[in-house]
């Protein structure tokens, strides 16, 4: 223990790398956890020339409790418990980051506990013990004498606290009588609940997405041998986005290249790569030093509040990843991982991450993002995998490996579920598959009701796997096929031969089936690798036909592969987000130019051009009926349409339930949409998720519509759904229910369906 009145004696250039030996040395003892947490504050006291060295756990109620202290009294160990925003502890927890206060007894977060002997001690620094982002518990030095500590003790005491974040959870997961009250503790049965965006069950083994260290890889043998490593795999990590940059022509100048060239300039900002390399020189291994800057970024990213710096720290942890796994002798890619049966958690996948786990054998996927629309969730409806989203902190409560059962029908995830849950879900996996052999038995007829309604069923499509699950859905053909995807997922824009390529394969695959081509819809959430800076509020902003009518070039390079794809066919174009007439007109007439031109130099060109619009704006539902004689069908996104109708944001939890879109205001508009759409002759459809549900899409006839598009899993049950209906009687109860004002219209619709669908 150091004296009172014993001057602190800043570390040297040598001193961290012998504390980190000394560390690794205590780490490699046989003591007990209790022992360890010891012979830790011992040693950061006495190296630190700090009169007190204590550690704080979390405990599951939130409350942090005294575990282990040098200076402090012994007797106040488990029993001195602080509050969640209790002292200078809560302030770091709250903070995620250092507290370093010169006079703490007169700061105001200041806690005074008595039986802890602290009354002496003046100065204070706190760092967090973080996992995965989340604050676990917190490790403290104290001094008598008042002093600032120095940015070399806070960067070591942050060293020591990773340490420990791996040691309290190995032995949580162990099984370890000492944290049994820890809220780290992982070997317990978990009920975890989510925001289902992908229907579906799943049972398997966890696989997280991003790179775990061990703790047995923390300190370095080695730290020439490190400092090599970790120079080699930067300028793998640079040379490769130095080469997507170079290459990237692409025909949207100046700003839509700024997001790639800030993600390539972090990568090279020398003053994050500096600190790993400090870490390194103090005796932490390569791997220990970029999972310490991950743990920093993760917990700022926590309380950051300003959308520029979150984008910012999200970039640095991708970084960060990317660089742990070049670490681990990966490449860029996960194509070659091998994930049978596995469940993947993740915070937060972009498509093209999932597209190349598609080949993995994932059976499911956990993400704390929560967007319906991100392209992590299409890609997964597109794969058939089950998806829960905005699971918080799910990174911090489960390990690789933990066995989990995702819900995707409800939102439940279970964690290392109890026998009796596994057996129910074994059951409803067995009637499931009993359901798909169902489904399968119709699979090659139509959806005619029992009373002669001809229901066409299609199905939405975005990638080439999509359109080969065609024949086995039994859609009568590809009712919305998004294109963006062929540009989200590359790291450079597709040219006109590879979109060409792209869209004639689809064609060809579908054969003599319709497929309705929806032109970019891009921007908004949906970036390009180098696209716009984000938008304050994306769905109300520059995005879909706005973003491609500002966008001529790329716009008429993607009607013209089109047009060319459909050679002796028919090509159907239909336009994304139309607000005003004139906006159909002015795409429209772009795409008559590139007919024009093909026809000029004699390309290739489709034999019959059908041209429609998505009606997903209130503006255009109340309007389409000005381009009578102009337009060919009409498609109703009702996941915009819905979200604009109520201006509520559909990915705002808060308001995600307020607005159902069983909604009487709603179905009234929807079914005048239909009607005078068939009053003018013009087909129309509807088209999103909720028409997969053989609830809705039930709901959808009766309002008047005779095409639905939905995800491919939907076509079979609502197919079923139909086939058992007598659509005309129905009608009139449906009106009924519909015309009562003053009746519940959600409560009337379960009493009024429940006998051709499953609740």
């Amino acid at each position: 223990m150091a004296s009172a009145d014993r001057p602190h004696r800043p570390f040297g250039a040598v001193a961290p790398r012998i504390l980190m030996t000394r560390l690794r040395s205590l780490m490699a003892e046989g003591r007990s956890l209790d022992g360890r947490l010891a012979g830790v504050v011992e040693l950061v006291a006495r190296s630190f020339v700090a009169d007190v060295c204590s550690i704080y756990l979390r405990l599951e109620n939130g409350e942090f409790e005294l575990v282990a202290t040098e200076g402090l009294k012994p007797d106040a160990i488990k029993r001195t418990r602080l509050a969640r925003n209790e002292g200078l502890v809560g302030l770091v927890s709250s903070e995620a980051r250092p507290v370093n206060v010169q006079d703490a007894p007169h700061h105001p977060r200041f806690s005074y506990r008595p039986e802890t002997g602290e009354d002496p001690y003046t100065s204070f620094l706190g760092v967090p013990i973080l996992r995965f982002g989340r604050v676990i518990g917190v490790l403290a030095v104290q001094n008598v004498v008042g002093r600032i500590y120095d940015e070399e003790d806070i960067e070591t005491l942050q060293t020591i606290a990773m340490v420990l974040a791996e040691v309290v959870t190995t032995e949580s997961q162990s099984g370890s009588e000492e944290l049994a009250d820890v809220a780290v503790r992982a070997n317990r049965p978990l009920e975890i609940f989510g925001r289902s965006l992908s229907e579906g069950l799943a049972m398997g083994p966890i696989h997280l997405h991003d790179p775990v260290v061990p703790p047995a890889k923390f300190f370095a043998q080695d730290i020439a041998l490190e400092e090599q490593r970790l120079r080699t795999s930067l300028e793998q990590m640079r040379s490769h986005l130095d080469t997507i940059v170079v290459q990237h022509l692409s025909p949207l100048a100046g700003d839509t290249r700024d997001i790639l060239e800030t993600y390539r300039m972090l990568a090279h900002d020398p003053s994050w790569a500096g600190r790993l390399f400090d870490a390194v020189a103090s005796g932490l291994s390569a791997e220990a030093a970029v999972d310490r800057a991950r743990r920093e970024h993760r917990a700022r990213l926590q309380n950051a509040t300003d959308s520029y710096l979150r984008e910012r720290l999200h970039d640095l942890e991708d970084l960060d990843n990317r660089l742990l796994r070049l670490l681990a002798g990966h490449d860029h890619s996960f194509s070659n991982t091998s994930l049978d049966g596995a469940i993947l958690v993740a915070r937060r996948l972009g498509p093209a991450d999932l597209l190349e786990y598609r080949n993995a054998g994932l059976k499911a996927l956990i993400l704390e993002d929560d967007s319906t629309q991100s392209h992590a969730v299409i890609v997964a409806r597109a794969l058939g995998l089950p998806l829960i989203g905005g699971v918080g902190r799910i990174m911090a409560s489960v390990e690789s490996g933990d066995e989990a059962i995702v819900d995707g029908d409800t939102g439940h995830i279970y964690i290392r579920p109890e026998a009796d849950i596994v057996t129910l879900y074994r059951d409803r996996l067995a009637m499931r598959s009993q359901k798909l052999a169902e489904f399968a038995a119709i699979r090659d007829l139509k959806a005619i009701t029992k009373d002669g309604e001809h229901v066409h069923l299609f199905m939405n499509a975005g990638l080439g796997l999509d359109v080969d699950n065609l024949d086995a859905s039994g859609a009568e053909g590809i009712g919305l096929f998004r294109t963006e995807f062929q540009f989200l997922v590359s790291e450079t824009l597709p040219t006109l031969k590879e979109q060409q390529d792209y869209y004639r394969n689809v064609v060809e695959t579908a054969g003599d089936r319709p497929v309705l081509f929806r032109t970019l819809d891009l921007g908004g959430d949906k970036l390009l690798p180098s696209g716009h800076q984000p938008e304050e509020n994306p769905a109300l902003g520059w995005r879909s036909l706005r973003f491609a009518l500002d966008k001529k070039g790329l716009f008429r390079r993607q009607l013209r592969a089109l047009c060319r794809a459909a050679e002796g066919h028919t090509l159907s174009v239909m336009f994304p987000l139309v607000t005003k007439p004139d906006e159909f007109r002015e795409a429209k007439a772009l795409l008559e130019k590139e007919l024009a031109f093909g026809r000029k130099h004699n390309h290739p060109a489709p034999d019959h051009i059908r041209v429609g619009a998505m009606i997903e704006t209130p503006a255009f539902a109340l309007s389409f009926d000005e381009l009578e004689g102009e337009i060919d069908f009409l498609s109703v996104g009702t996941n915009d349409l819905h979200q604009y109708f109520f201006a509520a944001d559909r990915d705002n939890r808060m308001l995600s339930d307020r607005y159902p879109i069983i909604d009487r205001a709603f179905l009234r508009f929807l079914q005048d949409v239909a009607a005078r759409a068939n009053r003018m002759g013009i087909p129309v459809s509807i088209c999103g998720e909720a028409a997969g549900q053989p609830r809705m899409a039930l709901i959808f006839a009766l309002l008047g519509f005779r095409h639905l598009s939905m995800p491919a899993s939907g076509v079979g049950p609502v197919k079923k759904t139909l086939r058992s209906v007598n659509l005309s009687e129905t009608l009139v109860k449906f009106q009924a229910a519909l015309d009562n004002k003053k009746s519940d219209i959600n409560k009337d619709l379960l009493n009024l369906l429940k006998d051709y669908v499953e609740l």
